[in-house]
């Protein structure tokens, strides 16, 4: 998968210009181990699938077996929780299709809850950073 390096960009329309970049977590329920393997790459395809029809562009994905770190450019009309909500959802649908052994391990795929968090008070290079550096650790 490659993701293109990102500088903080400026999106404009007829009536506005924004620029708006959040960092996401989510895990499966219970935070059970279930993103590997095969479930892994497909996951990733998934959400980079949707980019132009649910309207977010994402600049740096990590799955990691109990968690996804997610970092995307949102169209603040459409709105973060929203965004979240439609691949969560998506996913979810998909992946429990393609890989029956998830519903009989979990109830739902993910939780509920999830971490957003907006990039602002460090630099998109920083989250991005982070992000790579999960894997490591």
């Amino acid at each position: 998968m490659e993701i293109r390096q990102y500088s903080k960009p400026y999106h404009t329309d007829q009536s506005i210009i924004y620029s708006c970049q959040y960092h996401v977590v989510w895990c499966p329920k219970y935070r059970r181990k279930v993103l590997t393997g095969s479930v892994e790459p497909r996951l990733k395809e998934l959400i980079l699938e949707k980019q132009e029809e649910y309207g977010y562009q994402v600049i740096n994905l990590e799955v990691m077996p109990d968690h996804v770190h997610l970092l995307i450019d949102v169209d603040p009309r459409i709105g973060i929780i929203k965004i979240v909500g439609m691949i969560k959802g998506y996913t979810s649908h998909q992946l429990r299709l393609e890989f029956p052994w998830l519903k009989k391990r979990l109830p739902t795929l993910w939780t509920r809850s999830r971490f957003i968090s907006t990039v602002g008070a460090v630099t998109l290079e920083m989250v991005q950073s982070y992000i790579d550096n999960q894997k490591g650790q």
